[in-house]
């Protein structure tokens, strides 16, 4: 199969794990022998543009035609079988969808989070979750400058949002959503149910697993108020006020509270910040863990170290909403607290730590969850399926041909089926 990866990349100062997402679903694509390419952009190379520049990017997150004019160019010189979209902010744009429509090629998108209906993405306002923009005009956002803590900074997403909201759901023949918990929310928002498939993210092998009981709790992530940190910061000062669990919490990861977690840990001998982790430090660092700790404020879509724990044989405590639900069976590959409550997670990692015996079970309980739901031979086969349906949607449904490998997917692609094919 040809495909053509769409994704603007995020800033590498941060940990991504869409980024993540995107590099390991080209490599597998790539391994089983299909050809893949990418069109993307990077945010890191906005810091190099000039002042006026700088000034002009808000303008071409809600649509950008230079990206139009080239996507599409490059598809009808290229002719892949299907284009996957990944993340357009800020410098893609959904315009990358008029260029397949232009093209006549089928798009399918991975929905990464919650963008189709909230501005930020995160469906969460001051540590809270908030779902006032799901299903309306999303200026609730703006006044309350929820990208950012500023309105103005938020204006260009929800004109997005709003300028785009039927293109994305006519120009995408399958929205992959990465949880069963996402698309529900999504579905609820009014978004096409019949295009909205579940396809879990799936993690590589490690080539690590966990062979003894463990050396540390460890925090891996993003260090932002969304992801639970400051939640944990004070559901360990309890544990550590109660004498400990016996290890260290170990926190790795770079984001905005990064001098708040620093300033925290300095001088404590039960809390060790390490900063940011390459993916071999990562892995090194799961397969070490008592168990790993996900305590997000937020409704995750997905929830990528679980699995990564997961695929090591080590057990998670993770917030008992949004994905983490479908992901953790509480008590058997893992424990749930309550989302938001210090005590809740305090006495979780308490019961995960003080139990050797259980916890061993669990992580072998957990290790064979990945290997059913999260293996690369899974991912793979949940990738190409629907790519196969993208391309049936298309042209007109039934059984496809194995595509030809130089984009004619079996079928001709002059028939639109009367879909807009150009004007904005």
């Amino acid at each position: 199969m040809h495909v053509l990866v769409v994704h603007n990349r995020y800033a590498s100062a941060q940990p991504s794990g869409e980024n993540k997402v995107v590099d390991q679903e080209v490599e597998l694509l790539r391994a089983a022998g299909h050809r893949v390419e990418v069109f993307e952009r990077r945010s890191d190379d906005i810091a190099a543009r000039s002042l006026p520049a700088k000034a002009a990017v808000p303008l071409l997150v809600p649509w950008n035609p230079a990206v139009r004019a080239e996507l599409a160019g490059q598809l009808r010189t290229e002719r892949p079988d299907v284009v996957h979209v990944h993340n357009v902010f800020p410098l893609l744009s959904p315009a990358v969808l008029a260029a397949c429509a232009d093209a006549d090629v089928p798009a399918v998108a991975t929905l990464h989070n919650y963008t189709q209906v909230c501005p930020p993405g995160t469906l969460q306002r001051d540590g809270r979750p908030c779902t006032e923009c799901v299903g309306r005009a999303p200026l609730p956002a703006v006044r309350h400058g929820c990208y950012r803590n500023s309105r103005l900074a938020t204006v260009p997403l929800a004109v997005s949002l709003s300028v785009n909201r039927r293109r994305w759901w006519s120009g995408v023949e399958r929205f992959l959503c990465i949880s069963a918990a996402q698309r529900e929310v999504l579905v609820r928002s009014g978004m096409p149910p019949e295009r909205l498939a579940v396809k879990h993210n799936f993690v590589p092998e490690p080539g690590v697993g966990r062979t003894g009981a463990g050396e540390h709790l460890l925090y891996l992530g993003r260090l932002a108020e969304a992801k639970g940190v400051r939640l944990l910061m004070a559901a360990w000062d309890e544990i550590a006020a109660g004498g400990g669990v016996g290890v260290p919490l170990v926190v790795a990861g770079a984001g905005p509270l990064e001098r708040e977690v620093t300033a925290w840990a300095a001088g404590r001998e039960d809390v060790r910040y390490v900063g940011l982790y390459d993916a071999a430090e990562s892995r090194e660092a799961v397969a070490r863990s008592v168990a790993v700790v996900a305590p997000s404020t937020w409704l995750e879509a997905f929830g990528l170290v679980v699995v990564e724990a997961m695929a090591a044989g080590v057990p998670a405590v993770a917030a008992g909403h949004g994905a983490f639900t479908e992901l953790v069976e509480d008590g058997v590959t893992g424990l749930l607290h309550r989302p938001g409550e210090s005590g809740s997670l305090a006495s979780c990692i308490r019961r995960i730590a003080a139990e050797p015996a259980r916890n061993r079970e669990m992580g072998r309980a957990a290790r064979l969850r990945y290997e059913q739901g999260f293996s690369p031979a899974v991912g793979l086969e949940r990738l190409v399926e629907e790519y196969r349906t993208a391309i049936a949607g298309r042209y007109g449904g039934g059984d496809v041909p194995p595509p030809t490998g130089n984009g004619n997917a079996g079928s001709p692609r002059g028939t639109r089926a009367g879909r807009d094919g150009g004007s904005r």
